[in-house]
C-alpha cells in the first residue's frame, strides 16, 4: 500500500458539501469555499459571513428555504432513512417518576425497547433510567466510536431559582429530549449496534465503573499531535463544514435571543391583558344598560388571554427546546471535527518522521504509518456520512418545527378574530333590540 499520499475514498453517495443547503438562510444560492492550501484561506459562506445578527430570517423565506412543497421533497430524501418496515429497533422514553430520599431527589424514566436483531436474548425490554445513565452512555459511545458523531443530550444543570427541574413542564421537555436522543442513537446504521447501547437498553442495574476509563485511542493521538506538530491544512470539504458551522450556530443564537425576547414580553403583555379584561367584568355592576356588550368584550379578551398563553407555551415547550439542540448538536460536530484535525496530524508527523529516517537508511516505511492512515480515511468516510444524515435530519427537524408554529399561530389569530367578530354580532344584535324597543 502506497503511504506518500493519502487515498482518495470510494464514493458513498454522500452530496459533496458545497451542495448542501443551509436551512435558515434567504437566498437560493450553494455553500461556498475558497480555500488556499499554501496556508492563507479565504472561506465564505454564501448566507454571510460576517453574519448579519439583527434579526433572523422571515417565517416565509424559511418556508421556502426548507422546501415544504411536496413535490420537492422526493430530491432532498435521506439516502440512509429507514422506513417503519425496514427498522428492527425502537426505543421509547415515558412515564417520568420522582424519587425522593434523604440523600438526594431525582427522576427516573420508563426505557421501553422492541426490537428482532439477533444480539438481544428478548424481542422486548423495559428497564429504569436517569439522567445520569443517558450520560454514561452517551460517553462510552464518544469512546468507543471517535469517527462517529453523537447526538447531544439537553443539558444537565439548570439555574436554580430560575427553572425548576422537578416542575412537570421541565420534566416533560427533557422526557422528550432524551427520547430523541435515543431515538436518533437505534436509527444509527453503526452506533445502534454498540455494546454499550444494548446494555443500556437491557440491562437492570448498569455497571458504570468502566464507563470512568474515558483513556482512547483518539485521546492517545492528541497526546502525540501536542508535542508541537500543527495540521498542514485541513481539506477544502472540512473547511466548508467548520464554517458552514459558525455561521449556523450564530443564526440559531439569534433566533432564540429574539425568540427569549419575544416570550417575555408576550408574558408582561398578558399579565395586562387579564388585568384589562377584569376591568370590564367589574364595570358590568355599574352599567346595567351595557351588560351584555361589557360581558362580551370581558368574555373577548378572556378568550385572547386562552389563545396568547397557548402560542407561549409552544414557544417555550416546543420551538425554543429544538433550537437548544441544534446548538448542541453543532458543539458535538465542532468536537468531530477536532478529533478528525487530530487524526490527520498524527497521520502528517509520523509520515514525515519516517520519510526522514527513510532518506537516511532506506528503512521501509513503518506500519503505524498506514494504520494512521486508515484511522484519517475512516474518520472522513464516517464524518461525511454523518453529515449527510444529520443534514437531512435537521431539515425534517425544521420542517415540522416551522410547520407547527405556523399552524399554532394561525390558529392563535383564528380564536381571537372568531371572538372579536362573535362581539360584533353581539352588538348588533342589542342595537337592533333597542331600537325595536324605541318603537314600541
Amino acid at each position: 500500500m502506497s503511504v506518500g499520499t493519502p487515498r482518495g475514498l470510494a464514493s458513498s453517495g454522500q452530496k459533496p458539501i458545497a451542495e448542501i443547503l443551509h436551512p435558515l438562510s434567504a437566498a437560493e444560492e450553494p455553500l461556498s469555499v475558497t480555500v488556499n492550501l499554501g496556508g492563507d484561506k479565504e472561506a465564505g459562506l454564501t448566507n454571510g459571513t460576517p453574519v448579519e445578527t439583527s434579526s433572523p430570517a422571515s417565517t416565509s423565506s424559511l418556508f421556502n428555504r426548507l422546501q415544504l412543497d411536496d413535490d420537492l421533497e422526493a430530491d432532498v430524501r435521506d439516502p440512509y432513512a429507514e422506513t417503519t418496515e425496514t427498522r428492527d429497533l425502537f426505543v421509547t422514553v415515558s412515564d417520568p417518576k420522582k424519587h425522593v430520599s434523604t440523600m438526594e431527589t431525582y427522576i427516573t424514566y420508563r426505557v421501553s425497547t422492541k426490537t428482532t436483531r439477533v444480539e438481544f436474548d428478548l424481542p422486548e425490554y423495559c428497564v429504569w433510567r436517569r439522567y445520569q445513565d443517558f450520560d454514561w452512555l452517551r460517553t462510552k459511545l464518544e469512546d468507543s466510536q471517535p469517527t462517529h458523531l453523537i447526538p447531544p443530550l439537553p443539558e444537565k444543570f439548570v439555574m436554580k431559582g430560575v427553572v425548576d427541574r422537578f416542575s412537570e413542564e421541565f420534566v416533560e421537555t427533557r422526557m422528550k429530549a432524551l427520547d430523541k436522543f435515543l431515538k436518533r442513537i437505534a436509527d444509527h446504521p453503526v452506533l445502534s449496534f454498540n455494546p454499550h447501547l444494548n446494555a443500556f437498553l437491557t440491562a437492570k442495574d448498569l455497571n458504570k465503573r468502566q464507563g470512568l476509563a474515558l483513556l482512547t485511542k483518539v485521546g492517545e493521538s492528541v497526546k502525540y499531535v501536542a508535542g508541537g506538530y500543527k495540521l498542514r491544512a485541513r481539506p477544502a470539504e472540512f473547511c466548508a463544514m467548520g464554517e458552514y458551522l459558525d455561521t449556523f450556530n450564530q443564526k440559531l443564537g439569534t433566533i432564540d435571543r429574539i425568540a427569549q425576547r419575544i416570550l417575555k414580553e408576550q408574558s408582561e403583555y398578558l399579565t395586562e391583558l387579564r388585568e384589562y379584561g377584569t376591568v370590564y367584568s367589574s364595570w358590568v355592576g355599574l352599567e346595567d344598560e351595557l351588560r351584555r356588550p361589557l360581558e362580551g368584550v370581558a368574555g373577548c379578551v378572556t378568550t385572547c388571554c386562552g389563545a396568547l398563553e397557548d402560542l407561549g407555551e409552544n414557544m417555550s415547550q416546543d420551538f425554543l427546546p429544538v433550537l437548544r439542540e441544534y446548538v448542541l448538536y453543532v458543539e458535538s460536530m465542532k468536537n468531530v471535527l477536532r478529533k478528525r484535525d487530530q487524526s490527520q496530524a498524527e497521520y502528517e508527523a509520523r509520515l514525515e518522521a519516517a520519510i526522514l529516517r527513510k532518506q537516511e537508511d532506506r528503512s521501509p516505511m513503518p506500519v503505524e504509518v498506514e494504520k494512521c492512515q486508515d484511522k484519517v480515511e475512516c474518520f472522513n468516510a464516517d464524518l461525511k456520512a454523518d453529515w449527510e444524515r444529520w443534514q437531512s435530519n435537521k431539515r425534517q427537524d425544521f420542517k415540522q418545527l416551522l410547520t407547527g408554529m405556523a399552524d399554532k399561530n394561525i390558529n392563535h389569530y383564528e380564536k381571537c378574530q372568531a371572538a372579536w367578530e362573535s362581539l360584533i354580532t353581539l352588538l348588533q344584535d342589542k342595537q337592533t333590540e333597542d331600537k325595536t324597543s324605541e318603537t314600541n
